[in-house]
């Protein structure tokens, strides 16, 4: 069947297909990877109180909920393909926009999934033993779902639909067997200090496993209303990862206690094997490689629209604005997108990629926020939502952006300094591109 039975045709080629049940799949797909059953360990490592391991966790998803009223917003102003990329270029114009998909190219998305498919290649080997290094595992795992993906938007948002709904039974699976089955760890004997700064470092690998929601906005042009769906989608998507988020947090602080918490390498299998022994340790290795498989998959859906952007905007090479004329999707930015993680896989380790995604994603985050305070200025009206207490949630999501990126580089700085390197590399390619473009 064409991608185009039962759809409208979109501008340039693309075709609207996704509705409200898809754009909260991929909304929740975005954010949920892996990242939950690994990141608790890390969040552990920089605040050791239970309170403040759980609470650094409702604190993010605080953000990421005020977050997605932005972004809601955001959709509901330009339902345009690209999302992000279409928001900043219309507020600030071509050059922020421009190396906004720059870093998401070969920092953000693409560091972003291949910090997530080692994780995926992490218990792949834990789960079968095969003797194959974990990075050649991450990018045949990506050179796998770039190729699924290049078979049309509905193909690849079915796939989608049915990982995530996998992933939600997997997480769901977790809690209840380790709050009901695996016995609690004893309490910590001596109180246990934290870090003046320990908090904030914390949120790092907490943001970390929050970002993603923004990703949904990239397919705005093959959503069939946009303006209702999308923003519904993200309100409905992340309020659910918040709830799933904090009850695995409360899980492994209940069976693991903060120390073997910091400790234990993969912290959700450590859970299991507790409650249901080595066969439950199995069973969850095998559902987390399918919930990292999701999360792949999610990006590979979307990301490339960005791209098809830029190219359309005369910012990129044409070849990444065309779309196949039998499946409608932009098959070469898809392979570029699975060329870019494929490589960041092979080189990077995951604490390195977590650092420098993280400082240079939510410095585009806050801008992005911003983007919506000049929006209001020339049209106070929004078609569809409009963010409750604006100005001072978005300005609370602004600020709180810029702080986690703050800390990160604090914390971080060497990891830190080379995501903004790259980010500055993009300048004289930008300023090619405008020149191209003006004298087209």
């Amino acid at each position: 069947m064409s991608e185009e039975s039962g759809a409208s045709v979109a501008p340039r080629g693309l075709v609207r297909r996704l509705g409200l049940f898809d754009a909260t799949m991929i909304v929740m797909g975005g954010i949920i990877g892996s990242g939950i059953f690994v990141n608790p360990a890390e969040v552990a490592r920089h605040v050791g109180s239970p309170g403040l391991i759980v609470g650094a966790w409702l604190i993010g998803g605080i953000i990421a909920l005020i977050g997605a009223l932005v972004y809601a917003e955001l959709a509901a102003r330009r339902p345009e393909t690209g999302g992000q990329y279409a928001y900043l270029r219309d507020a600030w114009g071509p050059v922020p926009a421009f190396l906004y998909g720059w870093s998401l190219l070969l920092v953000i998305q693409s560091g972003g999934m291949a910090a997530v498919a080692i994780i995926f290649a992490r218990y792949v080997v834990e789960l079968t033993l095969v003797p194959v290094p974990e990075p050649a595992i991450a990018a045949g795992a990506l050179a796998m779902l770039t190729a699924i993906n290049c078979l049309g938007v509905r193909a690849g948002s079915n796939v989608q639909n049915v990982l995530m709904v996998l992933k939600i039974g997997v997480i769901a699976a977790l809690v209840l067997a380790g709050f009901l089955l695996a016995p609690a760890a004893p309490p910590p004997t001596m109180p246990v200090e934290t870090a003046p700064l320990g908090l904030l470092a914390a949120l790092t690998p907490v943001m970390f496993a929050y970002g993603g929601w923004q990703t949904a906005s990239f397919i705005s042009g093959e959503m069939r209303d946009p303006r209702r769906d999308l923003a519904r989608g993200l309100l409905l998507g992340v309020g659910g990862v918040v709830l799933l988020y904090a009850a695995v947090a409360f899980v492994c602080v209940h069976a693991l206690g903060p120390q073997g918490l910091a400790e234990a390498r993969a912290p959700a299998s450590a859970v299991m094997r507790l409650a249901l022994g080595e066969r439950g340790a199995d069973l969850l290795a095998l559902g987390i490689a399918i919930s990292a498989l999701g999360f792949l998959s999610q990006g590979m859906l979307t990301t490339p629209r960005v791209y098809f952007a830029m190219a359309a905007d005369g910012l990129f090479f044409r070849q990444f604005g065309e779309v196949d004329a039998r499946t409608h999707v932009p098959v070469f930015a898809i392979l570029l997108q699975g060329a870019a993680a494929m490589i960041i896989a092979l080189s990077g380790t995951f604490a390195a990629i977590l650092s420098y995604v993280v400082s240079v994603d939510f410095l585009w985050f806050g801008l992005t926020g911003a983007a919506l305070i000049a929006f209001r200025r020339g049209a106070p009206e929004s078609a569809g939502f409009s963010v409750p207490g604006h100005p001072f949630t978005t300005i609370t999501f602004v600020a709180s952006c810029w702080l986690i990126v703050a800390a990160t580089v604090w914390n971080d700085p060497r990891n830190s300094a080379i995501g903004y390197a790259i980010l500055l590399a993009g300048m004289p390619a930008c300023l090619y591109w405008l020149s191209r473009r003006r004298t087209q």
